[in-house]
Protein backbone atom coordinates (compact mmCIF):
# COMPACT_ATOMS: atom_id res chain seq x y z
CA UNK A 1 0.00 0.00 0.00
CA UNK A 2 1.42 3.38 -1.02
CA UNK A 3 2.38 5.88 1.71
CA UNK A 4 -0.34 8.44 2.32
CA UNK A 5 -3.19 6.24 1.12
CA UNK A 6 -6.19 5.56 3.35
CA UNK A 7 -8.05 2.29 2.85
CA UNK A 8 -10.17 2.33 6.01
CA UNK A 9 -10.57 4.34 9.19
CA UNK A 10 -11.06 3.60 12.87
CA UNK A 11 -11.44 6.91 14.67
CA UNK A 12 -11.21 6.57 18.41
CA UNK A 13 -13.14 9.75 19.12
CA UNK A 14 -16.35 8.97 17.21
CA UNK A 15 -18.66 5.98 16.69
CA UNK A 16 -18.56 4.48 13.19
CA UNK A 17 -22.16 3.94 12.06
CA UNK A 18 -21.67 2.85 8.47
CA UNK A 19 -18.98 1.77 6.03
CA UNK A 20 -19.87 2.11 2.38
CA UNK A 21 -17.93 1.17 -0.72
CA UNK A 22 -15.80 4.31 -0.49
CA UNK A 23 -16.96 6.32 2.53
CA UNK A 24 -16.80 5.72 6.28
CA UNK A 25 -19.50 7.48 8.30
CA UNK A 26 -19.31 8.46 11.98
CA UNK A 27 -21.93 9.84 14.33
CA UNK A 28 -21.20 13.35 15.60
CA UNK A 29 -24.50 14.06 17.34
CA UNK A 30 -28.22 13.54 16.79
CA UNK A 31 -28.28 16.01 13.89
CA UNK A 32 -24.94 15.54 12.14
CA UNK A 33 -22.45 12.96 10.86
CA UNK A 34 -18.82 12.93 9.76
CA UNK A 35 -18.20 11.47 6.29
CA UNK A 36 -14.67 10.32 5.46
CA UNK A 37 -13.83 9.67 1.81
CA UNK A 38 -11.20 6.92 1.66
CA UNK A 39 -9.00 5.82 -1.22
CA UNK A 40 -11.01 2.64 -1.76
CA UNK A 41 -12.21 2.04 -5.29
CA UNK A 42 -15.24 0.00 -6.30
CA UNK A 43 -15.81 -1.32 -9.78
CA UNK A 44 -18.87 -3.29 -10.87
CA UNK A 45 -20.08 -2.71 -7.29
CA UNK A 46 -17.13 -4.65 -5.83
CA UNK A 47 -14.60 -2.91 -3.56
CA UNK A 48 -11.13 -3.66 -4.91
CA UNK A 49 -8.29 -4.57 -2.55
CA UNK A 50 -5.92 -1.80 -3.67
CA UNK A 51 -6.42 1.88 -2.75
CA UNK A 52 -5.83 4.65 -5.30
CA UNK A 53 -3.46 7.33 -3.93
CA UNK A 54 -5.08 10.77 -3.48
CA UNK A 55 -8.46 9.48 -4.67
CA UNK A 56 -10.37 10.28 -1.48
CA UNK A 57 -9.05 13.82 -1.28
CA UNK A 58 -9.86 14.38 -4.95
CA UNK A 59 -13.43 13.12 -4.55
CA UNK A 60 -14.02 15.20 -1.44
CA UNK A 61 -12.65 18.37 -3.02
CA UNK A 62 -14.59 17.93 -6.27
CA UNK A 63 -17.83 17.23 -4.39
CA UNK A 64 -17.32 20.28 -2.18
CA UNK A 65 -16.63 22.36 -5.29
CA UNK A 66 -19.92 21.31 -6.91
CA UNK A 67 -21.94 21.53 -3.69
CA UNK A 68 -20.90 25.18 -3.34
CA UNK A 69 -21.77 26.00 -6.96
CA UNK A 70 -25.14 24.25 -7.17
CA UNK A 71 -26.86 25.70 -4.09
CA UNK A 72 -29.02 27.80 -6.40
CA UNK A 73 -30.48 24.56 -7.81
CA UNK A 74 -30.86 22.44 -4.67
CA UNK A 75 -29.63 22.59 -1.05
CA UNK A 76 -27.02 20.04 0.01
CA UNK A 77 -26.05 18.19 3.15
CA UNK A 78 -22.93 20.19 4.09
CA UNK A 79 -23.04 22.00 7.44
CA UNK A 80 -19.95 24.15 6.95
CA UNK A 81 -18.70 23.17 10.39
CA UNK A 82 -14.92 22.71 10.75
CA UNK A 83 -13.62 19.24 11.54
CA UNK A 84 -12.14 20.60 14.79
CA UNK A 85 -15.68 20.97 16.14
CA UNK A 86 -16.06 17.18 16.13
CA UNK A 87 -12.52 15.77 16.23
CA UNK A 88 -9.89 16.89 18.73
CA UNK A 89 -7.05 14.39 18.26
CA UNK A 90 -4.25 15.97 16.16
CA UNK A 91 -3.32 12.67 14.49
CA UNK A 92 -6.93 12.03 13.49
CA UNK A 93 -7.29 15.57 12.18
CA UNK A 94 -4.18 15.10 10.05
CA UNK A 95 -5.61 11.83 8.71
CA UNK A 96 -8.89 13.52 7.79
CA UNK A 97 -7.43 16.65 6.17
CA UNK A 98 -9.13 17.41 2.81
CA UNK A 99 -11.06 14.13 2.89
CA UNK A 100 -13.79 14.59 5.53
CA UNK A 101 -16.85 16.79 6.02
CA UNK A 102 -19.54 17.23 8.63
CA UNK A 103 -23.03 16.83 7.15
CA UNK A 104 -26.65 16.91 8.21
CA UNK A 105 -28.47 13.68 8.99
CA UNK A 106 -31.24 13.24 6.43
CA UNK A 107 -33.57 10.51 5.20
CA UNK A 108 -31.87 9.09 2.12
CA UNK A 109 -34.11 8.20 -0.81
CA UNK A 110 -33.86 4.55 -1.99
CA UNK A 111 -33.00 5.42 -5.62
CA UNK A 112 -29.97 6.51 -7.61
CA UNK A 113 -30.72 9.53 -9.80
CA UNK A 114 -28.87 8.79 -13.04
CA UNK A 115 -28.68 11.35 -15.86
CA UNK A 116 -27.28 10.35 -19.25
CA UNK A 117 -26.18 12.88 -21.84
CA UNK A 118 -24.34 10.42 -24.09
CA UNK A 119 -24.95 6.84 -25.18
CA UNK A 120 -22.42 4.67 -23.33
CA UNK A 121 -22.14 1.84 -20.81
CA UNK A 122 -25.31 -0.03 -19.89
CA UNK A 123 -27.31 2.56 -21.83
CA UNK A 124 -25.53 1.61 -25.06
CA UNK A 125 -26.12 -2.08 -24.42
CA UNK A 126 -29.80 -1.43 -23.73
CA UNK A 127 -30.11 0.69 -26.89
CA UNK A 128 -28.51 -2.03 -29.02
CA UNK A 129 -31.06 -4.55 -27.75
CA UNK A 130 -34.20 -2.44 -27.67
CA UNK A 131 -33.66 0.93 -29.34
CA UNK A 132 -34.41 2.47 -25.95
CA UNK A 133 -32.57 3.23 -22.71
CA UNK A 134 -34.46 2.16 -19.60
CA UNK A 135 -37.68 2.28 -21.57
CA UNK A 136 -37.02 5.74 -23.05
CA UNK A 137 -37.23 5.49 -26.85
CA UNK A 138 -34.35 7.09 -28.75
CA UNK A 139 -33.81 7.90 -32.45
CA UNK A 140 -32.61 5.06 -34.65
CA UNK A 141 -29.02 4.89 -35.85
CA UNK A 142 -27.22 6.43 -32.89
CA UNK A 143 -23.57 5.47 -32.47
CA UNK A 144 -21.59 4.43 -29.41
CA UNK A 145 -20.78 7.48 -27.25
CA UNK A 146 -23.04 9.75 -29.34
CA UNK A 147 -24.57 12.78 -27.68
CA UNK A 148 -28.26 12.27 -26.97
CA UNK A 149 -30.81 14.76 -28.34
CA UNK A 150 -31.38 15.79 -24.73
CA UNK A 151 -30.28 14.41 -21.34
CA UNK A 152 -32.44 11.59 -20.01
CA UNK A 153 -33.22 10.52 -16.45
CA UNK A 154 -32.83 6.79 -15.80
CA UNK A 155 -33.24 5.92 -12.11
CA UNK A 156 -31.72 2.87 -10.47
CA UNK A 157 -32.10 1.02 -7.22
CA UNK A 158 -29.38 1.47 -4.61
CA UNK A 159 -27.69 -1.89 -4.15
CA UNK A 160 -26.56 -3.28 -0.83
CA UNK A 161 -22.88 -4.08 -0.37
CA UNK A 162 -21.82 -6.78 -2.80
CA UNK A 163 -24.91 -6.43 -4.97
CA UNK A 164 -25.34 -4.57 -8.26
CA UNK A 165 -27.40 -1.44 -8.88
CA UNK A 166 -30.37 -2.14 -11.13
CA UNK A 167 -31.89 0.26 -13.65
CA UNK A 168 -35.62 0.73 -13.09
CA UNK A 169 -38.40 2.46 -15.06
CA UNK A 170 -39.53 5.86 -13.84
CA UNK A 171 -42.87 4.37 -12.81
CA UNK A 172 -41.05 2.16 -10.31
CA UNK A 173 -39.22 5.18 -8.91
CA UNK A 174 -42.64 6.77 -8.43
CA UNK A 175 -43.77 3.68 -6.55
CA UNK A 176 -40.70 3.84 -4.30
CA UNK A 177 -40.76 7.52 -3.33
CA UNK A 178 -44.09 8.87 -4.60
CA UNK A 179 -44.94 10.59 -7.87
CA UNK A 180 -44.34 14.16 -6.67
CA UNK A 181 -40.94 13.45 -5.16
CA UNK A 182 -39.84 11.26 -8.08
CA UNK A 183 -40.66 14.12 -10.45
CA UNK A 184 -38.73 16.57 -8.30
CA UNK A 185 -35.72 14.24 -8.20
CA UNK A 186 -35.82 13.87 -11.99
CA UNK A 187 -36.09 17.58 -12.70
CA UNK A 188 -33.44 18.51 -10.15
CA UNK A 189 -30.99 15.86 -11.38
CA UNK A 190 -31.35 17.01 -14.99
CA UNK A 191 -30.88 20.66 -13.95
CA UNK A 192 -27.72 19.75 -12.00
CA UNK A 193 -26.36 17.80 -14.96
CA UNK A 194 -27.07 20.60 -17.44
CA UNK A 195 -25.36 23.19 -15.21
CA UNK A 196 -22.32 21.01 -14.57
CA UNK A 197 -21.98 19.82 -18.17
CA UNK A 198 -21.75 23.42 -19.41
CA UNK A 199 -19.19 24.32 -16.73
CA UNK A 200 -17.08 21.24 -17.47
CA UNK A 201 -17.22 21.63 -21.25
CA UNK A 202 -15.75 25.13 -20.88
CA UNK A 203 -12.80 23.42 -19.18
CA UNK A 204 -12.28 20.71 -21.75
CA UNK A 205 -14.28 17.91 -20.12
CA UNK A 206 -17.44 16.21 -21.35
CA UNK A 207 -19.63 14.78 -18.58
CA UNK A 208 -21.14 11.82 -20.40
CA UNK A 209 -23.36 10.75 -17.52
CA UNK A 210 -23.58 11.04 -13.76
CA UNK A 211 -25.56 9.84 -10.79
CA UNK A 212 -26.79 11.70 -7.73
CA UNK A 213 -28.21 10.71 -4.40
CA UNK A 214 -30.85 12.73 -2.60
CA UNK A 215 -32.37 12.84 0.83
CA UNK A 216 -35.19 14.78 2.44
CA UNK A 217 -35.11 16.83 5.61
CA UNK A 218 -37.71 16.87 8.37
CA UNK A 219 -39.82 19.29 6.34
CA UNK A 220 -39.78 17.05 3.27
CA UNK A 221 -37.41 19.34 1.33
CA UNK A 222 -35.17 17.65 -1.25
CA UNK A 223 -31.44 17.78 -0.42
CA UNK A 224 -28.41 16.67 -2.46
CA UNK A 225 -26.28 14.21 -0.44
CA UNK A 226 -23.32 11.81 -0.70
CA UNK A 227 -21.10 13.07 -3.56
CA UNK A 228 -21.58 15.27 -6.59
CA UNK A 229 -20.19 14.99 -10.13
CA UNK A 230 -16.97 13.19 -9.23
CA UNK A 231 -14.90 10.73 -11.28
CA UNK A 232 -16.51 7.96 -9.21
CA UNK A 233 -20.09 8.99 -9.94
CA UNK A 234 -19.62 10.27 -13.51
CA UNK A 235 -17.97 9.54 -16.83
CA UNK A 236 -15.54 12.35 -17.73
CA UNK A 237 -14.17 12.48 -21.27
CA UNK A 238 -11.56 14.85 -22.76
CA UNK A 239 -13.44 17.10 -25.18
CA UNK A 240 -10.50 17.60 -27.53
CA UNK A 241 -10.30 13.94 -28.57
CA UNK A 242 -13.99 13.02 -28.38
CA UNK A 243 -15.75 11.52 -31.37
CA UNK A 244 -18.83 9.36 -31.64
CA UNK A 245 -18.39 5.75 -32.65
CA UNK A 246 -15.60 4.86 -30.24
CA UNK A 247 -15.38 4.55 -26.47
CA UNK A 248 -13.50 7.70 -25.42
CA UNK A 249 -10.59 7.78 -22.97
CA UNK A 250 -11.65 9.02 -19.57
CA UNK A 251 -10.71 10.90 -16.39
CA UNK A 252 -12.61 8.49 -14.20
CA UNK A 253 -12.68 4.90 -12.99
CA UNK A 254 -13.80 3.68 -16.42
CA UNK A 255 -10.05 3.28 -16.95
CA UNK A 256 -10.05 0.61 -14.23
CA UNK A 257 -13.25 -0.99 -15.54
CA UNK A 258 -11.68 -1.32 -18.99
CA UNK A 259 -8.68 -3.10 -17.47
CA UNK A 260 -10.89 -5.40 -15.42
CA UNK A 261 -12.85 -6.36 -18.53
CA UNK A 262 -9.65 -7.94 -19.90
CA UNK A 263 -9.46 -10.32 -16.93
CA UNK A 264 -11.10 -13.68 -16.32
CA UNK A 265 -13.12 -12.33 -13.39
CA UNK A 266 -16.82 -12.89 -12.71
CA UNK A 267 -17.36 -9.40 -11.23
CA UNK A 268 -18.08 -10.87 -7.82
CA UNK A 269 -16.15 -10.31 -4.59
CA UNK A 270 -13.32 -10.61 -3.90
CA UNK A 271 -12.02 -8.23 -6.53
CA UNK A 272 -8.63 -8.73 -8.20
CA UNK A 273 -5.50 -6.79 -7.33
CA UNK A 274 -4.53 -3.99 -9.70
CA UNK A 275 -1.07 -3.68 -11.29
CA UNK A 276 1.07 -0.76 -10.09
CA UNK A 277 0.86 1.05 -13.44
CA UNK A 278 -2.97 0.89 -13.46
CA UNK A 279 -3.04 2.29 -9.91
CA UNK A 280 -0.63 5.11 -10.79
CA UNK A 281 -2.44 6.06 -14.02
CA UNK A 282 -5.82 6.02 -12.27
CA UNK A 283 -4.51 8.38 -9.59
CA UNK A 284 -3.18 10.68 -12.31
CA UNK A 285 -6.55 10.74 -14.06
CA UNK A 286 -8.40 11.68 -10.86
CA UNK A 287 -5.92 14.47 -10.12
CA UNK A 288 -6.22 15.81 -13.68
CA UNK A 289 -10.02 15.86 -13.39
CA UNK A 290 -9.72 17.93 -10.21
CA UNK A 291 -7.29 20.36 -11.81
CA UNK A 292 -9.38 20.84 -14.93
CA UNK A 293 -12.78 21.16 -13.28
CA UNK A 294 -11.74 23.62 -10.59
CA UNK A 295 -9.56 25.97 -12.60
CA UNK A 296 -10.87 29.47 -13.14
CA UNK A 297 -12.43 30.40 -16.46
CA UNK A 298 -12.79 28.27 -19.52
CA UNK A 299 -10.31 26.14 -21.41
Amino acid sequence: MSPGTLYSTALGSLEKIHQGKVRDIYAVDAETMLIVTTDRLSAFDVVLPDPIPQKGRVLNQISSYWFERTRHIVPNHLTGRPLTSAVRDPDELALLADRAVIVRRLRALPIEAVVRGYLIGSGWKDYQRTGSVCGIALPRGLELAERLPQPIFTPATKAAAGAHDENIPFAQAEDLVGARLAGEVRDTAIALYAFAAKHAEERGIIIADTKFEFGVDAGGRLVLIDEALTPDSSRFWPADTYRAGVSPPSFDKQFVRDYLETLDWNKQAPGPHLPADIIAKTSEKYLEALARLTRAGGS
